[in-house]
Parts: C-alpha cells; sequence; structure tokens
C-alpha cells in the first residue's frame, strides 16, 4: 500500500497507452473517465508517455479532456496538446539513419523512419504497416528514403531474424556509433518478431518526463508514472511513484513502487486512480 501522504501530493499522472491506460482493445475503462475529472478538481493534471507517434495519441488525449504536452515515440518528441507545439524533438543524426538502412538492407529485414506526422516505409518494407506496434499511427509508403533520413526522430528495425538484429542493435550502439540510444525487445502480439527502435541519445521516456515536469512546475516526487512494458524503464527509473500494472513484464514490476491488482484489461489504471482520490479527499 502507498503512504496516503504520498498520493496527497500527486500534482501530475502519466499514462503509458497500450497495455497500461488501453485495453486489449485499444479502450479506455469507463470509470477512468470519472476518475480524472474527479482528479482535475482538485488540481491533478494528466498527460501521456508513449512509444506511439503523437499523431496517434492526439485522440486519447482529446476523449479524456487533457490539455497538457505529451510525450511521444518514446521520448523523442514532446509536443503541446491541443495546440501542437514543439517542446522538445531529437532527430538521429542522417548518417546514422542511412548506416541502419544499409545494415537492414544487408540482413533482409524491415525498416521504417519515424517522423512525428507519419511513418515513412518503401515498397521492399510494405509489412511494416502489418509487423509494426506503433498503433494508431499513420503510415506513407515513399519511393526512397532519400528525401526523409533527415527528420527522422526514430529508426525501427524489424523481423525475426533475432541474431541479426542483435548484431545491428551492437554495431548501431557505443563503441561502434556514437551518441544514440537502443532499445531491442520482443513483439507484444506477432510471434517470432523482434524490434530494434534506434534513437538519438537522450531520448527515452525518462527524459521526456523531467522535460514535462520543468515545464509544467511539478516536482517529480509529486509525479505518479504508470507502465507496463520494457520502453518504461526509463520512467521506472525517475523520482517519480511508479506504477505497475498487473500485467507488467517483471522488469517493471521489480522497479515499482506498487502493482495493481487489476490489468489493463481490468482497468487496473481506475484501481490506482482511486486511491489517489480518496486519499486527496480525506
Amino acid at each position: 500500500m502507498i503512504d496516503k501522504t504520498i498520493l496527497k501530493k500527486l500534482e501530475l499522472i502519466v499514462f503509458d497507452l497500450d497495455g497500461t491506460l488501453l485495453n486489449e482493445k485499444g479502450k479506455i475503462g469507463e470509470e477512468t473517465f470519472n476518475l480524472v475529472e474527479d482528479l482535475k478538481k482538485v488540481n491533478v493534471k494528466f498527460s501521456f508517455a508513449s512509444g506511439r507517434p503523437f499523431s496517434a495519441i492526439t485522440n486519447y488525449a482529446e476523449l479524456l479532456k487533457i490539455n497538457s504536452p505529451v510525450i511521444s515515440l518514446d521520448g523523442a518528441l514532446i509536443s503541446t496538446f491541443p495546440d501542437n507545439k514543439v517542446l522538445f524533438n531529437s532527430f538521429v543524426p542522417d548518417k546514422h539513419v542511412r548506416k541502419a538502412i544499409k545494415y537492414a538492407d544487408q540482413y533482409l529485414l524491415k525498416i521504417a523512419l519515424c517522423h512525428a506526422e507519419s511513418i515513412y516505409y518503401t515498397e521492399h518494407n510494405s509489412l511494416i504497416p502489418d509487423i509494426m506496434e506503433k498503433f494508431g499511427a499513420k503510415y506513407t509508403q515513399v519511393n526512397s528514403y532519400d528525401n526523409f533520413t533527415k527528420q527522422s526522430l526514430e529508426i525501427v528495425i524489424t523481423g525475426d531474424y533475432r541474431d541479426a538484429i542483435k548484431y545491428i542493435r551492437d554495431r548501431m550502439s557505443f563503441p561502434y556509433t556514437f551518441g544514440l540510444t537502443t532499445n531491442y525487445y520482443k513483439s507484444h502480439s506477432h510471434k517470432d518478431i523482434y524490434y530494434l527502435e534506434i534513437r538519438k541519445k537522450g531520448s527515452s521516456k525518462g527524459n521526456g518526463l523531467k522535460i514535462l515536469s520543468k515545464k509544467l512546475k511539478v516536482n517529480i516526487k509529486n509525479t505518479a508514472v504508470l507502465g507496463d512494458w520494457y520502453n518504461d524503464v526509463s520512467l521506472f527509473e525517475t523520482d517519480a511513484l511508479k506504477i505497475a500494472m498487473q500485467n507488467a513484464v517483471p522488469e517493471i514490476k521489480k522497479k515499482a513502487n506498487f502493482i495493481t491488482k487489476k490489468d489493463n484489461n481490468e482497468n487496473g489504471v481506475a484501481e490506482f486512480l482511486q486511491m489517489v482520490l480518496e486519499s486527496k479527499r480525506s
């Protein structure tokens, strides 16, 4: 159980989307809507930290009537909502994007370039919209990546050749490559599919949370983060209050201050929000 004095001090609650706020059908639990509205009345702010592009987050911000900057693409972009002003972005250097494309072609893997407005792929990478897990994102097929290498916030390499993806991860990391962050993980929903996400160093949900809390003038210790998956690890390494869903991976549960009894399909988020509301009212 969390100390009520900690819950009373909360000023900001940040949701991961897939596997946390959203159930397996991509829906927000009904109870959550009322709890968010009630907590707004006691001056609690809300935001998101997601691996999705910004364009795939805004509909949920509209549903919950959230008026705060949101963290997208795992921290590579932070934009205000609803006016979409960029507070932070971090483009992967052109030379590294081209290097990643070369490796993906060499090892017969699929690659996509994630920009703020869309995820770009070529005909050779036409499976990208089917196997990527950037749910709700806009995908655009282009003839070539040549005109899209300078505005890439994130590179995603994917396929079923695990050893090849690990090799590329190592080659895109120190000491072979400088200034990048890589994230390798297995698919949520596609059997034997693996992903490698490549971003400029400093782009993470955790760093995004630090930028967001400063922008909102909220002490990060008075912030709660809710998550379930490997890309939430950096969030769970901050000084925020860390809430893991019952369905979270072990790495997240180990770092959590509290684990909900309910999973994302049972609206575990509402379980935590109810605790906060009761503490605020006591």
